[in-house]
């Protein structure tokens, strides 16, 4: 199949195809007479595979690895266990931030008067003013 079959298949953009064999992530596809690339079966379920790992939000470098792991048959499942537990380390660190922001935006909002005047805790807090120091003066 070519390129936009391949990617059809796979979910994964013809863009992206061609930049997974570019970073070496992927082997170079074969190439016919006219020099467009093949993909076989294989070569999708390894796509399909790299979609998925980067939906999950692995970084290319763990992708790679993650896709070494897989095709190596003789791989202990210990490697695989060690990665993702240090993934969902990082997205439960990244959930917590996420959470922080939604709460302190939540407070600012709940701050801001949001009408005509020109005072805005929002603003005040993104400049690094404070609040309470400002309105003491």
């Amino acid at each position: 199949m070519n390129i936009g079959q391949a990617s059809h298949a796979s979910g994964v953009s013809p863009k992206m195809i061609r930049y997974y064999e570019q970073i070496g992530l992927i082997q170079p596809a074969d190439r016919t007479d006219s020099n467009y690339r093949v993909y076989g079966n294989d070569e999708v379920h390894t796509l399909r595979f790299i979609r998925r790992a980067r939906t999950l939000g692995f970084s290319m470098e763990e992708t790679g690895t993650l896709l070494a792991l897989w095709q190596d048959k003789s791989r202990a499942s210990a490697e695989v266990q060690t990665i993702a537990q240090a993934h969902i380390g990082a997205l439960e660190t990244k959930i917590a931030e996420l959470q922080s922001m939604v709460g302190t935006l939540k407070h600012l909002v709940h701050c801001c008067h949001g009408d005509a005047r020109p005072d805005c805790p929002i603003l005040d807090d993104l400049a690094g003013i404070e609040t309470t120091t400002r309105k003491g003066n």
